[in-house]
Protein backbone atom coordinates (compact mmCIF):
# COMPACT_ATOMS: atom_id res chain seq x y z
CA UNK A 1 0.00 0.00 0.00
CA UNK A 2 2.62 2.19 0.81
CA UNK A 3 6.46 3.03 0.04
CA UNK A 4 8.84 4.52 2.29
CA UNK A 5 11.69 7.11 1.67
CA UNK A 6 15.09 7.82 1.89
CA UNK A 7 14.32 9.86 4.93
CA UNK A 8 12.04 7.31 6.59
CA UNK A 9 14.83 4.09 5.64
CA UNK A 10 17.44 6.62 7.88
CA UNK A 11 15.43 6.71 10.95
CA UNK A 12 14.34 3.57 11.43
CA UNK A 13 18.40 2.37 10.27
CA UNK A 14 19.16 4.93 13.36
CA UNK A 15 17.18 3.04 15.44
CA UNK A 16 18.11 -0.38 15.02
CA UNK A 17 21.26 0.87 15.23
CA UNK A 18 21.19 2.24 18.46
CA UNK A 19 19.47 -0.93 19.82
CA UNK A 20 22.41 -3.65 18.25
CA UNK A 21 25.08 -0.97 19.69
CA UNK A 22 23.40 -1.22 22.98
CA UNK A 23 22.56 -4.73 22.85
CA UNK A 24 26.82 -5.39 21.67
CA UNK A 25 27.99 -3.13 24.61
CA UNK A 26 25.80 -5.24 27.19
CA UNK A 27 27.13 -8.39 25.68
CA UNK A 28 30.57 -7.86 27.45
CA UNK A 29 29.11 -7.67 30.85
CA UNK A 30 28.01 -11.43 30.45
CA UNK A 31 30.18 -14.25 31.95
CA UNK A 32 28.06 -15.91 34.19
CA UNK A 33 24.47 -17.15 34.39
CA UNK A 34 23.49 -14.35 37.11
CA UNK A 35 24.66 -11.58 35.18
CA UNK A 36 22.86 -13.01 31.95
CA UNK A 37 19.83 -13.76 33.63
CA UNK A 38 19.13 -11.55 36.92
CA UNK A 39 22.14 -8.74 36.09
CA UNK A 40 23.67 -9.51 39.51
CA UNK A 41 20.40 -7.87 40.90
CA UNK A 42 22.14 -4.08 39.61
CA UNK A 43 19.74 -2.56 37.96
CA UNK A 44 18.58 0.65 39.53
CA UNK A 45 15.05 1.40 40.29
CA UNK A 46 14.29 4.22 37.31
CA UNK A 47 15.27 2.04 34.35
CA UNK A 48 13.68 -1.17 35.88
CA UNK A 49 10.51 1.05 35.87
CA UNK A 50 11.13 2.53 32.67
CA UNK A 51 12.16 -1.07 31.22
CA UNK A 52 8.74 -2.72 32.68
CA UNK A 53 6.75 0.25 30.88
CA UNK A 54 8.23 -0.18 27.47
CA UNK A 55 7.68 -4.15 28.15
CA UNK A 56 4.16 -4.10 29.23
CA UNK A 57 3.19 -1.69 26.53
CA UNK A 58 3.75 -3.69 23.70
CA UNK A 59 2.82 -3.65 19.86
CA UNK A 60 -0.65 -5.10 20.26
CA UNK A 61 -1.45 -1.70 22.87
CA UNK A 62 -0.06 0.23 19.74
CA UNK A 63 -2.43 -1.00 17.57
CA UNK A 64 -5.29 -3.01 19.22
CA UNK A 65 -6.13 -0.32 22.08
CA UNK A 66 -6.81 2.48 19.04
CA UNK A 67 -8.35 -0.21 16.95
CA UNK A 68 -10.90 -1.55 19.74
CA UNK A 69 -12.10 2.38 20.24
CA UNK A 70 -12.08 2.99 16.61
CA UNK A 71 -14.32 -0.11 15.78
CA UNK A 72 -16.75 0.23 19.61
CA UNK A 73 -15.25 2.32 22.51
CA UNK A 74 -13.14 2.56 25.69
CA UNK A 75 -14.33 -1.02 26.31
CA UNK A 76 -10.89 -2.86 25.70
CA UNK A 77 -9.39 -0.68 29.01
CA UNK A 78 -11.92 -2.37 31.63
CA UNK A 79 -9.12 -5.10 31.41
CA UNK A 80 -6.64 -2.48 32.20
CA UNK A 81 -8.40 -0.73 35.17
CA UNK A 82 -7.96 -3.86 37.72
CA UNK A 83 -4.03 -2.65 37.77
CA UNK A 84 -3.96 0.52 40.63
CA UNK A 85 -5.23 -1.61 43.37
CA UNK A 86 -3.82 -5.09 42.51
CA UNK A 87 0.10 -3.36 42.56
CA UNK A 88 -0.06 -1.96 45.67
CA UNK A 89 -0.80 -5.31 47.08
CA UNK A 90 2.02 -7.25 44.52
CA UNK A 91 4.70 -4.05 45.37
CA UNK A 92 4.49 -4.84 49.17
CA UNK A 93 3.99 -8.69 49.06
CA UNK A 94 4.37 -10.75 46.57
CA UNK A 95 7.81 -8.61 45.39
CA UNK A 96 9.84 -9.38 48.35
CA UNK A 97 8.47 -12.96 48.92
CA UNK A 98 9.92 -13.87 45.51
CA UNK A 99 13.30 -12.08 46.11
CA UNK A 100 12.95 -14.16 49.32
CA UNK A 101 12.32 -17.56 48.11
CA UNK A 102 14.34 -18.16 44.48
CA UNK A 103 16.94 -17.58 42.58
CA UNK A 104 15.97 -17.04 39.03
CA UNK A 105 12.46 -18.84 37.84
CA UNK A 106 9.57 -18.29 39.52
CA UNK A 107 8.96 -21.77 39.40
CA UNK A 108 11.70 -22.64 41.94
CA UNK A 109 9.04 -21.61 44.63
CA UNK A 110 6.36 -23.93 43.13
CA UNK A 111 8.77 -26.86 43.10
CA UNK A 112 9.80 -25.92 46.70
CA UNK A 113 5.99 -26.18 47.75
CA UNK A 114 4.13 -29.00 45.35
CA UNK A 115 7.02 -30.87 44.01
CA UNK A 116 8.59 -31.65 40.47
CA UNK A 117 5.15 -32.18 39.01
CA UNK A 118 3.81 -29.16 39.31
CA UNK A 119 7.12 -27.44 38.79
CA UNK A 120 7.10 -28.56 35.10
CA UNK A 121 3.44 -27.99 34.60
CA UNK A 122 3.42 -24.34 35.77
CA UNK A 123 7.19 -23.57 34.05
CA UNK A 124 5.94 -25.53 30.74
CA UNK A 125 2.62 -23.20 31.19
CA UNK A 126 4.59 -20.22 30.92
CA UNK A 127 6.69 -21.11 28.23
CA UNK A 128 4.00 -22.33 25.98
CA UNK A 129 1.99 -19.33 26.86
CA UNK A 130 4.58 -16.99 25.66
CA UNK A 131 5.41 -18.64 22.61
CA UNK A 132 1.98 -18.52 21.36
CA UNK A 133 1.50 -14.81 22.77
CA UNK A 134 4.74 -14.14 21.06
CA UNK A 135 4.35 -15.69 17.59
CA UNK A 136 1.14 -13.53 17.93
CA UNK A 137 2.76 -10.21 18.38
CA UNK A 138 5.44 -10.84 15.67
CA UNK A 139 2.30 -11.37 13.24
CA UNK A 140 0.26 -8.23 14.40
CA UNK A 141 3.39 -6.23 14.27
CA UNK A 142 4.43 -7.11 10.40
CA UNK A 143 0.75 -6.65 9.82
CA UNK A 144 1.58 -3.24 10.63
CA UNK A 145 4.37 -2.42 9.35
CA UNK A 146 3.82 -4.27 6.00
CA UNK A 147 0.79 -1.76 5.89
CA UNK A 148 2.69 0.67 6.08
CA UNK A 149 5.73 0.01 4.14
CA UNK A 150 4.37 -2.25 1.38
CA UNK A 151 7.16 -5.01 2.38
CA UNK A 152 6.88 -8.74 2.23
CA UNK A 153 4.81 -10.08 5.33
CA UNK A 154 6.86 -12.78 5.58
CA UNK A 155 10.64 -11.59 4.85
CA UNK A 156 9.59 -8.76 7.30
CA UNK A 157 8.94 -11.62 10.01
CA UNK A 158 12.47 -13.03 9.56
CA UNK A 159 13.94 -10.14 9.68
CA UNK A 160 12.36 -8.81 12.52
CA UNK A 161 13.08 -11.39 13.96
CA UNK A 162 16.83 -12.56 13.06
CA UNK A 163 17.35 -9.20 14.51
CA UNK A 164 15.23 -9.29 18.01
CA UNK A 165 16.78 -12.29 18.87
CA UNK A 166 20.62 -11.26 17.98
CA UNK A 167 20.51 -8.36 20.29
CA UNK A 168 18.51 -10.47 22.98
CA UNK A 169 20.89 -13.39 22.81
CA UNK A 170 24.20 -11.10 23.11
CA UNK A 171 22.88 -9.03 25.42
CA UNK A 172 21.33 -10.90 28.20
CA UNK A 173 18.77 -9.37 30.12
CA UNK A 174 20.83 -6.02 31.03
CA UNK A 175 20.86 -5.56 27.06
CA UNK A 176 16.97 -6.42 27.17
CA UNK A 177 16.37 -3.58 30.02
CA UNK A 178 18.49 -0.52 28.68
CA UNK A 179 17.21 -1.74 24.85
CA UNK A 180 13.61 -1.04 26.45
CA UNK A 181 14.65 2.15 27.88
CA UNK A 182 15.01 3.63 24.41
CA UNK A 183 12.44 1.65 22.45
CA UNK A 184 9.95 3.22 25.73
CA UNK A 185 11.00 6.76 24.70
CA UNK A 186 10.60 6.01 20.78
CA UNK A 187 7.32 4.43 21.36
CA UNK A 188 5.56 7.14 23.71
CA UNK A 189 6.97 9.33 21.34
CA UNK A 190 5.51 8.21 18.18
CA UNK A 191 2.52 7.85 19.78
CA UNK A 192 2.14 11.67 20.64
CA UNK A 193 2.92 12.72 17.54
CA UNK A 194 0.11 10.41 16.10
CA UNK A 195 -2.04 12.16 18.74
CA UNK A 196 -1.45 15.85 18.16
CA UNK A 197 -1.72 15.24 14.72
CA UNK A 198 -5.09 13.89 15.18
CA UNK A 199 -6.25 16.10 17.05
CA UNK A 200 -4.57 19.24 14.93
CA UNK A 201 -5.55 18.04 11.56
CA UNK A 202 -9.28 19.20 11.13
CA UNK A 203 -11.21 22.03 11.19
CA UNK A 204 -12.13 23.36 14.60
CA UNK A 205 -9.42 21.60 16.27
CA UNK A 206 -9.36 19.21 19.36
CA UNK A 207 -12.44 20.61 20.41
CA UNK A 208 -14.17 18.96 17.13
CA UNK A 209 -12.19 15.96 18.00
CA UNK A 210 -13.28 15.26 21.43
CA UNK A 211 -16.67 16.48 20.85
CA UNK A 212 -17.66 14.18 18.32
CA UNK A 213 -16.05 11.38 19.33
CA UNK A 214 -18.06 11.84 22.62
CA UNK A 215 -21.10 12.43 20.75
CA UNK A 216 -20.89 9.04 18.97
CA UNK A 217 -20.27 7.62 22.55
CA UNK A 218 -16.32 6.76 21.77
CA UNK A 219 -15.50 7.52 25.21
CA UNK A 220 -18.03 4.48 26.55
CA UNK A 221 -17.11 1.39 28.52
CA UNK A 222 -19.53 -1.15 27.31
CA UNK A 223 -22.24 -2.74 28.83
CA UNK A 224 -22.67 -2.10 32.82
CA UNK A 225 -25.50 -5.11 33.14
CA UNK A 226 -24.70 -6.81 36.51
CA UNK A 227 -26.79 -9.71 36.74
CA UNK A 228 -26.00 -13.42 36.46
CA UNK A 229 -28.04 -13.32 32.94
CA UNK A 230 -24.67 -10.80 31.92
CA UNK A 231 -22.32 -13.70 32.39
CA UNK A 232 -23.58 -15.41 29.15
CA UNK A 233 -23.55 -12.41 27.05
CA UNK A 234 -21.37 -12.34 23.87
CA UNK A 235 -19.35 -9.49 23.87
CA UNK A 236 -18.31 -9.48 27.12
CA UNK A 237 -20.03 -6.94 29.75
CA UNK A 238 -17.85 -4.29 31.81
CA UNK A 239 -17.88 -6.51 34.46
CA UNK A 240 -16.64 -9.55 32.67
CA UNK A 241 -13.76 -7.79 31.38
CA UNK A 242 -12.97 -6.26 34.94
CA UNK A 243 -13.00 -9.72 36.10
CA UNK A 244 -10.51 -11.03 33.13
CA UNK A 245 -8.39 -7.87 34.17
CA UNK A 246 -8.33 -9.33 37.64
CA UNK A 247 -7.65 -12.87 36.80
CA UNK A 248 -4.93 -11.38 34.67
CA UNK A 249 -2.90 -8.96 36.65
CA UNK A 250 -2.85 -11.50 39.89
CA UNK A 251 -1.14 -14.10 37.66
CA UNK A 252 0.95 -11.81 35.52
CA UNK A 253 2.34 -10.57 38.56
CA UNK A 254 2.30 -13.71 40.77
CA UNK A 255 3.07 -16.21 38.39
CA UNK A 256 4.73 -15.10 34.99
CA UNK A 257 8.51 -15.59 34.84
CA UNK A 258 8.79 -12.50 33.08
CA UNK A 259 7.53 -10.30 35.60
CA UNK A 260 9.05 -12.20 38.45
CA UNK A 261 12.66 -11.77 36.66
CA UNK A 262 12.11 -8.10 37.06
CA UNK A 263 11.84 -8.60 40.67
CA UNK A 264 15.14 -10.17 40.95
CA UNK A 265 16.99 -7.65 39.03
CA UNK A 266 16.89 -4.59 41.29
CA UNK A 267 19.37 -3.92 44.04
CA UNK A 268 16.98 -4.05 46.85
CA UNK A 269 13.98 -4.64 47.86
CA UNK A 270 12.68 -1.23 48.57
CA UNK A 271 14.10 -0.55 44.64
CA UNK A 272 12.45 -3.52 43.41
CA UNK A 273 8.92 -2.32 44.99
CA UNK A 274 8.95 1.44 43.65
CA UNK A 275 10.27 0.47 40.55
CA UNK A 276 7.87 -2.06 39.89
CA UNK A 277 5.25 0.31 40.86
CA UNK A 278 6.09 2.65 38.86
CA UNK A 279 6.66 1.29 35.91
CA UNK A 280 3.37 -0.42 36.13
CA UNK A 281 1.55 2.12 37.09
CA UNK A 282 2.67 4.25 34.14
CA UNK A 283 1.04 2.30 31.86
CA UNK A 284 -2.55 3.38 32.72
CA UNK A 285 -2.06 6.95 31.14
CA UNK A 286 -0.03 5.44 28.12
CA UNK A 287 -3.35 3.12 27.48
CA UNK A 288 -5.43 5.78 28.01
CA UNK A 289 -3.58 7.49 25.73
CA UNK A 290 -3.34 4.92 22.73
CA UNK A 291 -7.41 4.22 23.28
CA UNK A 292 -7.88 7.82 23.01
CA UNK A 293 -5.93 8.33 20.00
CA UNK A 294 -8.59 5.77 18.93
CA UNK A 295 -11.38 8.00 18.86
CA UNK A 296 -9.79 10.90 17.27
CA UNK A 297 -9.27 8.76 14.50
CA UNK A 298 -12.70 7.98 14.27
CA UNK A 299 -13.44 11.62 14.43
CA UNK A 300 -10.82 12.62 12.00
CA UNK A 301 -11.92 10.68 9.34
CA UNK A 302 -15.77 11.52 9.68
CA UNK A 303 -15.07 15.10 10.17
CA UNK A 304 -12.74 15.77 6.88
CA UNK A 305 -14.76 12.70 5.07
CA UNK A 306 -11.60 10.82 4.07
CA UNK A 307 -12.36 7.71 3.12
CA UNK A 308 -11.22 4.79 4.97
CA UNK A 309 -10.08 1.63 2.53
CA UNK A 310 -12.62 -1.22 2.33
CA UNK A 311 -10.07 -3.26 3.28
CA UNK A 312 -8.82 -1.00 6.13
CA UNK A 313 -12.47 -0.70 7.80
CA UNK A 314 -12.32 -4.80 7.36
CA UNK A 315 -9.70 -4.84 9.88
CA UNK A 316 -9.32 -1.94 12.02
CA UNK A 317 -6.14 -3.26 13.68
CA UNK A 318 -4.43 -1.54 10.44
CA UNK A 319 -6.40 1.88 11.00
CA UNK A 320 -3.51 3.58 12.79
CA UNK A 321 -0.47 2.35 10.20
CA UNK A 322 -2.95 3.75 7.73
CA UNK A 323 -3.51 7.33 9.35
CA UNK A 324 0.22 7.67 9.99
CA UNK A 325 1.04 6.66 5.85
CA UNK A 326 -1.23 9.01 4.90
CA UNK A 327 -1.40 12.14 6.58
CA UNK A 328 2.05 12.27 8.57
CA UNK A 329 5.21 13.58 6.94
CA UNK A 330 8.41 11.71 5.45
CA UNK A 331 10.49 11.11 8.17
CA UNK A 332 8.20 11.08 11.12
CA UNK A 333 6.44 8.20 8.83
CA UNK A 334 9.64 6.33 9.39
CA UNK A 335 9.99 7.62 13.30
CA UNK A 336 5.98 5.81 14.39
CA UNK A 337 6.88 2.52 11.92
CA UNK A 338 10.33 2.16 14.53
CA UNK A 339 8.00 3.28 17.48
CA UNK A 340 5.61 0.28 16.46
CA UNK A 341 9.03 -2.19 16.05
CA UNK A 342 10.24 -0.39 19.57
CA UNK A 343 6.62 -1.43 21.29
CA UNK A 344 6.79 -5.18 20.19
CA UNK A 345 10.74 -5.39 20.37
CA UNK A 346 10.67 -4.64 24.29
CA UNK A 347 8.03 -7.03 24.87
CA UNK A 348 9.81 -9.98 22.29
CA UNK A 349 13.45 -9.17 23.92
CA UNK A 350 12.02 -9.35 27.56
CA UNK A 351 9.93 -12.80 26.79
CA UNK A 352 12.44 -14.45 25.27
CA UNK A 353 15.08 -14.09 27.62
CA UNK A 354 12.60 -15.19 30.43
CA UNK A 355 11.79 -18.60 28.24
CA UNK A 356 14.87 -19.20 28.09
CA UNK A 357 15.78 -18.65 32.06
CA UNK A 358 13.04 -21.06 32.84
CA UNK A 359 14.58 -23.90 30.35
CA UNK A 360 17.38 -22.87 32.04
CA UNK A 361 16.78 -23.19 35.81
CA UNK A 362 13.83 -25.77 35.54
CA UNK A 363 15.25 -27.96 33.19
CA UNK A 364 18.86 -27.92 32.19
CA UNK A 365 19.89 -27.26 35.97
CA UNK A 366 17.08 -29.66 36.79
CA UNK A 367 18.58 -32.68 34.38
CA UNK A 368 22.38 -31.83 34.53
CA UNK A 369 22.80 -30.35 37.92
CA UNK A 370 26.58 -30.90 38.26
CA UNK A 371 26.82 -29.01 35.02
CA UNK A 372 29.37 -25.87 34.76
CA UNK A 373 28.09 -22.16 35.40
CA UNK A 374 29.80 -21.64 31.77
CA UNK A 375 27.37 -24.86 30.19
CA UNK A 376 24.44 -23.34 31.66
CA UNK A 377 25.10 -19.72 30.10
CA UNK A 378 25.84 -21.73 26.87
CA UNK A 379 22.47 -23.19 26.80
CA UNK A 380 20.57 -20.41 27.95
CA UNK A 381 21.68 -18.52 25.16
CA UNK A 382 21.10 -21.16 22.73
CA UNK A 383 17.65 -21.46 24.50
CA UNK A 384 17.04 -17.80 23.20
CA UNK A 385 17.99 -18.44 19.60
CA UNK A 386 15.97 -21.18 19.75
CA UNK A 387 12.82 -20.12 21.13
CA UNK A 388 12.84 -17.20 18.67
CA UNK A 389 12.96 -19.89 15.94
CA UNK A 390 9.97 -21.45 16.96
CA UNK A 391 8.18 -18.07 17.43
CA UNK A 392 9.00 -16.96 14.46
CA UNK A 393 7.60 -20.17 12.78
CA UNK A 394 3.95 -19.96 14.79
CA UNK A 395 4.07 -16.39 13.39
CA UNK A 396 5.01 -17.86 9.60
CA UNK A 397 2.22 -20.01 10.28
CA UNK A 398 -0.42 -17.69 11.19
CA UNK A 399 0.38 -15.75 7.84
CA UNK A 400 -0.49 -18.54 5.89
CA UNK A 401 -3.76 -19.57 7.73
CA UNK A 402 -6.86 -19.28 5.43
CA UNK A 403 -9.17 -19.28 8.14
CA UNK A 404 -8.98 -18.78 11.92
CA UNK A 405 -7.44 -22.38 12.72
CA UNK A 406 -4.66 -21.51 13.73
CA UNK A 407 -5.84 -19.09 15.66
CA UNK A 408 -8.47 -21.26 17.72
CA UNK A 409 -5.52 -23.72 18.22
CA UNK A 410 -3.38 -21.71 19.49
CA UNK A 411 -5.64 -20.26 21.83
CA UNK A 412 -6.99 -23.58 22.79
CA UNK A 413 -3.75 -24.60 23.74
CA UNK A 414 -3.10 -21.54 25.72
CA UNK A 415 -6.45 -22.17 27.64
CA UNK A 416 -6.40 -26.26 28.26
CA UNK A 417 -2.59 -25.84 29.20
CA UNK A 418 -2.13 -22.15 31.05
CA UNK A 419 -5.19 -22.06 33.14
CA UNK A 420 -4.68 -22.50 36.70
CA UNK A 421 -1.59 -21.53 37.06
CA UNK A 422 -2.72 -18.80 39.67
CA UNK A 423 -4.63 -20.30 41.33
CA UNK A 424 -1.87 -23.06 42.53
CA UNK A 425 0.22 -20.04 43.30
CA UNK A 426 -2.73 -19.17 45.83
CA UNK A 427 -3.27 -22.61 46.81
CA UNK A 428 0.60 -22.79 47.70
CA UNK A 429 1.15 -19.07 49.29
CA UNK A 430 -2.35 -18.55 51.00
CA UNK A 431 -2.63 -22.25 52.69
CA UNK A 432 -0.53 -23.89 54.74
CA UNK A 433 -3.08 -27.35 54.87
CA UNK A 434 -2.37 -27.43 50.82
CA UNK A 435 -0.19 -30.70 50.05
CA UNK A 436 1.45 -31.99 46.94
CA UNK A 437 -1.43 -34.92 46.21
CA UNK A 438 -4.20 -31.83 46.48
CA UNK A 439 -1.87 -29.92 44.59
CA UNK A 440 -1.68 -32.64 41.65
CA UNK A 441 -5.59 -33.38 41.67
CA UNK A 442 -6.41 -29.31 41.32
CA UNK A 443 -4.19 -29.54 38.04
CA UNK A 444 -5.92 -32.20 37.09
CA UNK A 445 -9.54 -30.97 37.79
CA UNK A 446 -8.68 -27.12 35.88
CA UNK A 447 -6.84 -29.01 32.73
CA UNK A 448 -10.43 -31.21 32.37
CA UNK A 449 -12.70 -28.60 33.54
CA UNK A 450 -10.62 -26.37 30.96
CA UNK A 451 -11.13 -28.34 28.13
CA UNK A 452 -14.27 -29.30 28.79
CA UNK A 453 -15.10 -25.36 28.28
CA UNK A 454 -13.70 -24.61 25.22
CA UNK A 455 -14.73 -28.14 23.30
CA UNK A 456 -18.27 -27.56 24.67
CA UNK A 457 -18.10 -23.35 24.31
CA UNK A 458 -15.62 -22.00 21.41
CA UNK A 459 -15.69 -25.08 19.63
CA UNK A 460 -19.64 -25.66 20.19
CA UNK A 461 -19.19 -29.53 20.58
CA UNK A 462 -22.39 -30.99 22.21
CA UNK A 463 -21.86 -33.47 25.28
CA UNK A 464 -25.04 -33.24 26.63
CA UNK A 465 -23.91 -30.91 29.20
CA UNK A 466 -22.18 -27.88 27.49
CA UNK A 467 -20.28 -24.61 28.87
CA UNK A 468 -22.75 -21.86 27.69
CA UNK A 469 -21.15 -18.75 29.50
CA UNK A 470 -19.01 -15.67 28.05
CA UNK A 471 -15.79 -18.14 26.99
CA UNK A 472 -13.59 -15.19 28.46
CA UNK A 473 -14.40 -16.46 31.73
CA UNK A 474 -12.80 -19.84 31.13
CA UNK A 475 -10.05 -19.36 32.13
CA UNK A 476 -11.26 -17.21 34.94
CA UNK A 477 -13.65 -20.22 36.66
CA UNK A 478 -10.45 -22.42 36.04
CA UNK A 479 -8.15 -20.51 38.77
CA UNK A 480 -11.02 -21.25 41.26
CA UNK A 481 -11.49 -24.98 40.05
CA UNK A 482 -7.17 -25.12 40.79
CA UNK A 483 -7.41 -23.49 44.00
CA UNK A 484 -10.73 -25.05 45.49
CA UNK A 485 -10.30 -28.61 44.13
CA UNK A 486 -6.58 -28.72 45.46
CA UNK A 487 -7.59 -27.29 48.92
CA UNK A 488 -10.27 -29.76 49.28
CA UNK A 489 -8.37 -33.12 48.15
CA UNK A 490 -5.44 -31.78 50.87
CA UNK A 491 -7.86 -31.75 53.59
CA UNK A 492 -9.54 -34.64 52.71
CA UNK A 493 -6.27 -36.95 51.17
CA UNK A 494 -3.98 -35.28 53.34
CA UNK A 495 -0.72 -35.85 51.44
CA UNK A 496 3.36 -34.64 51.74
CA UNK A 497 3.76 -30.99 52.53
CA UNK A 498 7.12 -29.31 52.91
CA UNK A 499 8.66 -27.35 56.07
CA UNK A 500 6.73 -24.24 55.39
CA UNK A 501 9.08 -21.78 56.63
CA UNK A 502 8.96 -18.88 53.78
CA UNK A 503 6.59 -20.61 51.27
CA UNK A 504 3.23 -19.34 52.48
CA UNK A 505 2.02 -15.18 53.29
CA UNK A 506 1.63 -16.94 57.05
CA UNK A 507 5.49 -17.88 57.44
CA UNK A 508 7.13 -15.72 54.98
CA UNK A 509 10.48 -14.18 55.66
CA UNK A 510 10.34 -10.48 56.74
CA UNK A 511 13.47 -9.44 54.83
CA UNK A 512 15.56 -10.78 51.69
CA UNK A 513 18.86 -11.87 53.28
CA UNK A 514 21.59 -9.94 51.58
CA UNK A 515 19.62 -7.63 49.61
CA UNK A 516 17.53 -5.42 51.63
Amino acid sequence: MAHLRALDYLVIAVYLAGIMFIGLRMARKQKTTSEYFVARHRIPTWALAFSLMATIISSVTFVAHPAAVFQRNFWLLMVNLAWPPILIVVAMVVVPFYRNVVGMSAYEYIGKRFGVGARVYSSLSFIINRIQDLGFTIYTTVIAVSVMSGWNIQAVILIFCVFTVIYTMIGGIEGVIWTDIVQGFVLVGGGLFVLYTALFGVSGGPAAIVSTAWHAGKFGFGDFDFSWQSLYKDPATAWVLLAVGIIGVLRGYTADQSMVQRYLVARTDRSAKIGVFTGSLVCLPIWLMFAFIGACLWSFYNITGNVVPKEIMQRPDNILPYFVVTQLPVGVVGMILAAILAAAQSSISADLNSVATVLTADYFVQMRPQSSDRARLLFGKLAVLASGMVCSAVALLLTLAKGKGALELGVILWMVVSSGVLGLFGLGFLTRSATRTGAYVGIAACVLFTAWGVVTGPLKVDLGFNYRMNSMLIGVWGQFVMFGAGYAASRICGGYCPDLEGLTIWTRRAKSPGRS
